[in-house]
């Protein structure tokens, strides 16, 4: 349950409208619950305050894929590079889709995961409802995935660049909560998993939220995603395996369910037009 690393050290603040072309290496598209239906805006709940978006703070979203054991290994690629091509919407910060690298629960296997980070819930609206996303999950994703399962979640006190450099490794956090857990049961984890970047210098970058999606989330609830600058960096956090289980005993007794996820960041193959 151990989260994430920076990918830069520049505040949100400073990075301009045009994305870089480090940018421009992923871009996923939004995908709903198993039967793929596409996402309306009224699933996403909206701020009123949402038009004027924190500037120090993101949109995290993820969508985890089973592939189908039978695909064809081209129409998996042709998959990842469709969804990593939608970082030519100007909505999105950042995006990276592609294989899962360890998966550590056993209640849910998935295959692949996508990335993506958004200034504004309505940036995500905005995504998920593009004639290019669109087309890319009705034509490479339904035929090949027999699962999905999607958490979105608000990233507060954001600093770094919302960019994740290639080769970064990732590990995902995602919690389904006790029913009895309640509001200070929800309090006490997301203050122990907000302050484990402080207890493992390993990682870059930390976001930490609750999930405001819980239609494609099958009943979890609590988000984290660490970013670390390789794989190295990651193996030195399982090594500390002592502290780590420290940290789970504190939260154990509000848990009904815990995923855990390894990934990789790859090199993009070309970078998109802005």
């Amino acid at each position: 349950m151990l989260g994430l690393r920076t990918a830069a050290r520049t505040h949100l603040t400073s990075i301009p409208l045009r994305r870089s072309s480090a940018a421009l290496l992923h871009k996923q598209p939004l995908i709903s619950n198993l039967r793929f239906p596409l996402r309306s805006s009224s699933s996403i709940r909206m701020s009123s305050s949402d038009s004027n978006s924190n500037r120090n703070q993101i949109i995290e979203h993820i969508v985890l894929f089973n592939v189908k054991p039978s695909a064809d290994l081209s129409a998996v690629n042709a998959m990842i590079s469709n969804l990593n091509g939608l970082i030519s919407l100007e909505s999105v910060l950042h995006i990276s889709a592609g294989p899962i690298s360890r998966c550590r629960s056993k209640s849910l296997a998935f295959t692949h995961m996508l990335h993506s980070r958004y200034r504004s819930k309505s940036d995500l609206v905005s995504y998920s409802e593009h004639p290019s996303h669109v087309s890319v999950v009705s034509s490479y994703v339904k035929p090949i995935v027999d699962d999905i399962m999607a958490v979105d979640w608000i990233a507060d006190d954001f600093s770094g660049s919302p960019i994740v450099s290639p080769d970064s490794a990732l590990r995902l956090t995602i919690l389904k909560l006790k029913e009895g857990a309640g509001e200070s049961g929800k309090g006490e984890v997301l203050g122990v998993l907000k302050g484990i970047k402080e207890k493992f210098p390993s990682i870059e970058q930390l976001t930490v939220g609750e999930n405001f999606s819980p239609a494609r989330a099958k009943g979890f609830s609590i988000c984290s995603i660490a970013v670390f600058n390789g794989r190295n960096e990651l193996d030195e956090l399982d090594a500390q395996s002592e502290l780590a289980n420290e940290q789970k005993d504190k939260v154990r007794e509000f848990l009904d369910g815990v995923l855990v996820l390894d990934y990789a960041v790859a090199a993009p193959v070309q970078a998109a037009s802005l």
